[in-house]
């Protein structure tokens, strides 16, 4: 229950429709009761027990209630009918299928209400999800699988808002069903009332053991769910490798445990979740038929009950039937969504450790220069740079180059705060990043990386993602400049082509150009170029290198690249081994010292 009190607080802005949904439930709890409790004048007419009710009757107090009912609906019947039974018989009908449409109709009223809550809670837990997804950092994800993440913001959001409608109705609509219903058992029939009691705490004992489980076998279930979503994922993000080694069957056998563990976990959750209404029937038709035979007695053999009190009776009992069901099967689904919260909360409540400072400054300019200062840095346990320093000053072009695992693209990383340091800091204008907002940082900063990220859309919305409210003439100049325009026009529909899922349409060449593209029409003072070239062949390369030399110009650079011809007008090139920088200066700087930098041009220069 912790986890809803938590969950709770996204239904605030619908609390209207929880406040109407409760008036409806209790005038549903309230003519449910009286709707049987109306049998009872009926009853009497059919069994010709009715005397004529001359005189209004006086109501005395709550121990006279249920003798002032009956007098004062006889009244009005005898005003009405008079001597006529069958006018008698139609006009008490009447009134009961008048109180069981209210009945329906307050009913209708209040799912109608709750519709609102229930979806409302569920957009916005979503909308929650969805943000904090796109806020936490990227460090994040390499320790979660996505399918994990894709399963608690769809069928786990979703446990919680049938779970979200369970509670409601335990907490308001069976309650009061169940105790106006007892409300007017008393009135029948105390003594009954009171021996019915006895079985009631017996009953819900047994059906809350059944339950007790309920939780565990759920989370099991969820995270199974997580399992084989990743498993899918990641099978459509590696089609082509998967196809290439033959590893179909490989694949489908892990998915195949998957969801064997999934069907084996599901039938135990809900084998025992099924257990409850069956048991809770068997249990209440027990009681009904204690009451048949404690209830009869005093019937035929006491004569302390009329007949039609004791049938109306037997119908208000079995009437605790529906709501003792709907509040065991509520509790049972409360336990299960409690799991589903659970794993909802532990994203929505994870921590950021990347935030903005409390007076983080609005950043809009670019004067100086970029200093990074002592930094180190690590992703688990070894350090990936120790103690890095480098300038990078404004107007200037900075190359990066070393070999896997060197610390280039963590650079890249820290620079745009992707990461904080762990150690040392990084400076823009001498103001440290983390002294600047997110939004204002990266704002200054465009990025194009190796791997081409584009999204299922248009040519034009892909590019325009860099610049919100960009015009076409911005799009197309930006495409331009990125030499992507007269590819883009050949194109069924020019800009309006949709390039498919991650631009799987393009080619790597075409899809690096329309990345170069949306980073210039961003016009940002600072790039970072993250092995831009690396995966291109050579004439995508040509078009690609000349696409980002017009960028470049008159911007403040930090490349990272492993083909140095791409790099060689660089102002400085930094050569990194193992987190450190063994070399430093430009290109023929370098190649005079006779180094490193000198040994991985000529083994370039071999390989090509």
């Amino acid at each position: 229950m912790k986890y809803f009190k938590k969950i709770l607080r996204f239904a605030k802005p619908y609390r209207k429709y929880g406040f109407l949904n409760i008036f409806f439930n209790i005038l549903y709890a309230l003519f449910s009761a009286l709707s049987f409790a109306a049998l009872i004048p009926m009853l009497h007419v059919l069994f010709e027990e009715t005397e004529p009710v001359t005189k209004m009757p006086v109501y005395t107090g709550i121990s006279d209630v249920k003798d002032y009912f009956i007098d004062y609906l006889g009244y009005h019947v005898t005003q009405y009918a008079g001597d006529d039974k069958m006018k008698a018989l139609v006009l008490v009908i009447g009134l009961v299928l008048a109180l069981f449409l209210l009945k329906n109709v307050f009913n209708y009223l209040a799912m109608y209400f709750i519709t609102f809550l229930r979806n409302g809670v569920l957009k916005d837990v979503r909308n929650s999800m969805y943000q904090k997804i796109t806020e936490l950092p990227i460090s994040y994800y390499s320790e979660k699988r996505k399918g994990d993440v894709i399963a608690r913001i769809t069928s786990d959001v979703l446990e919680i808002q049938h779970s979200f409608l369970s509670i409601l109705e335990l907490i308001v609509r069976e309650p009061l069903t169940i105790l106006f219903t007892i409300l007017v058992m008393f009135g029948i029939s105390a003594k009954l009332t009171l021996f019915v009691f006895i079985f009631i705490p017996v009953a819900g004992a047994i059906i809350s053991r059944i339950g007790k489980s309920l939780k565990k076998k759920s989370d099991r279930v969820q995270r199974e769910q997580g399992e084989f979503l990743s498993i899918v994922e990641e099978t459509l993000g590696g089609l082509r490798v998967i196809k290439a080694f033959n590893a179909e069957s490989r694949f489908f056998r892990t998915f195949g445990t998957s969801t064997g563990r999934f069907f084996k976990f599901s039938n135990k959750l809900l084998n025992r979740q099924n257990l409850a209404s069956p048991t809770g029937e068997f249990l209440g038709i027990v009681v009904i038929g204690v009451l048949l035979w404690f209830g009869g007695k005093m019937v035929l053999v006491d004569k302390t009950l009329d007949a039609a009190s004791f049938i109306a009776y037997m119908g208000l009992a079995y009437n605790i039937l529906t709501p003792a069901k709907a509040i065991s099967k509520a509790s049972f689904g409360v336990r299960k969504g409690n799991a589903a919260a659970e794993r909802v909360l532990e994203v929505l409540e994870t921590d950021n450790p990347i935030v903005d400072s409390e007076d983080a400054l609005e950043k809009t300019s670019f004067e100086q220069g970029i200093s990074i200062e002592n930094v180190s840095f690590k992703y688990e346990d070894d350090l990936v740079l120790k103690d890095f320093s480098l300038n990078v000053p404004k107007g200037d072009t900075v190359a990066l180059v070393g070999q896997s695992g060197s610390g280039k693209s963590t650079i890249a990383n820290l620079v745009t705060r992707f990461y904080d340091v762990n150690d040392g800091a990084i400076t823009i204008d001498a103001t440290n990043i983390k002294d600047i907002t997110k939004k204002s940082l990266r704002n200054l900063m465009g990025l194009v990386t190796q791997d081409s990220i584009l999204f299922n859309d248009t040519v034009g919305n892909n590019i325009g993602m860099g610049k919100e409210n960009a015009s076409d003439e911005e799009i197309t100049e930006a495409a331009k400049i990125a030499n992507a325009h007269e590819f883009i026009m050949e194109l069924p529909d020019g800009y309006n082509t949709n390039i498919g899922d991650s631009g799987n349409k393009l080619s790597g060449g075409q899809k690096q150009r329309i990345s170069i593209a949306r980073a210039v029409l961003k016009n940002p003072p600072i790039m970072i170029l993250d092995e831009a070239t690396s995966a291109l062949d050579t004439e995508s390369e040509r078009l690609v290198q000349d696409a980002l030399e017009k960028m470049m110009r008159n911007r403040t650079s930090i490349v990272i690249a492993h083909r140095l011809s791409t790099i060689q007008n660089a102002n400085t090139i930094v050569v990194l081994q193992k987190g450190i920088i063994v070399e430093q200066g430009s290109h023929s700087e370098l190649l005079a010292k006779k180094g490193i930098y000198k040994k991985l041009v000529e083994m370039q220069s071999f390989v090509s």
